[in-house]
């Protein structure tokens, strides 16, 4: 009985193995949607749009490109979530789906009930940048001037919770600095009132600082992480300054709805992680200030986490909440 019992398990073990190789081999078979959690024109849109030429390629079906911003992710997260799990629609959307349960006291989903990962597309680190008529030409000099003048020294940030203002934050309780915290409804607005002089410092992406700091409009006193950023090269790290715990690193991620087939998230992955290994993306992510990611699910739902726990305590800390 026990041998006829696993000879039925091994069976039926192998015809779920057949069929969702089947199933990965026949999808897709329409268009496929990733549906952008911000606006046309960031560092995720421009990824997905970067992207979009390859993975069309790969699967033999055209990639529709929706944006759906607001609400830090959490419009495209919700509409996705609630998406059917045929395959067909995945959510483009930075490390704030891992810190947005921390930040709204009530969400219509569950990021980790209601989505399954698919992998990280893209890290790209933040720079601290002062508009060049502080008096500080580097991290120390920064730290200094803060500690001198305190509650003096303003840093910009596109929102409450945002990842300036939660690095900023950070930086903060590190430091033991007091610098004023001014939320803006966007990034752009704020980086246009610190290239105008109406704020000190801000954590920007270097994606978004470099052309400013090339053309002299803002200073970069240092790369918010252990390594330099390849489009600012002379630009040192925070750990290269002395603070070595501190890291501000956003990145770009795909989910599917939660019950999605595995085979689909799989072959997903698949292609996403040879698409962002070919030597002609990885150029063109460099130029962007982006570093190529690919991870497997379960590789990403663990930074997922560790994500989640790290900002999670810092949010608890400083009591910050974006609604």
């Amino acid at each position: 009985m026990r041998t006829a019992n696993l000879f039925c398990a091994v069976i039926s073990a192998f015809f779920a193995s057949f069929s969702g190789v089947a199933l990965a081999q026949a999808w897709p078979e329409k268009p496929i949607r990733f549906v952008i959690s911000f606006a046309p024109g960031g560092v995720h849109d421009t990824l997905a749009r970067v992207l979009q030429p390859k993975l069309t390629e790969a699967l033999g079906q055209p990639i529709i490109i929706e944006n759906r911003g607001g609400a830090g992710g959490n419009i495209a997260a919700d509409a996705v979530a609630k998406s059917a799990p045929d395959g067909y629609t995945f959510l483009v959307v930075s490390e704030a789906i891992a810190t947005n349960a921390f930040l709204y006291r009530s969400l219509n989903y569950d990021p980790f009930r209601d989505l399954t990962p698919v992998g990280k597309l893209a890290d790209f680190p933040m720079a601290l940048v002062a508009h060049p008529a502080v008096a500080a030409g580097s991290l120390g000099e920064l730290i200094a001037l803060a500690r001198a003048r305190p509650g003096q020294l303003s840093y910009g940030s596109a929102g409450i919770g945002s990842a300036g203002h939660l690095a900023g934050e950070y930086f903060k309780s590190l430091t033991g600095i007091d610098m004023v915290h001014v939320p803006y409804k966007g990034g752009a607005p704020a980086t246009a009132d610190l290239v105008g002089g109406r704020l000190n410092v801000m954590f920007l992406s270097v994606s978004l600082a470099a052309p400013q700091v090339r053309q002299g409009k803002l200073k970069a006193l240092a790369i918010a992480g252990h390594k330099r950023a390849a489009n600012l090269p002379d630009v040192p790290s925070t750990a290269e300054a002395g603070i070595p715990e501190f890291e501000a690193l956003l990145f770009s991620s795909m989910f599917a709805p939660a019950g999605t087939p595995e085979a689909i998230v799989n072959r997903m992955n698949a292609e996403l992680g040879k698409a962002l290994r070919a030597p002609d993306l990885r150029q063109r992510f460099a130029d962007l200030g982006l570093v190529p990611a690919p991870n497997s699910p379960q590789e990403f739902l663990s930074v997922l986490r560790g994500v989640g726990e790290r900002w999670g305590k810092l949010i608890r800390d400083r009591s910050i909440r974006a609604d």
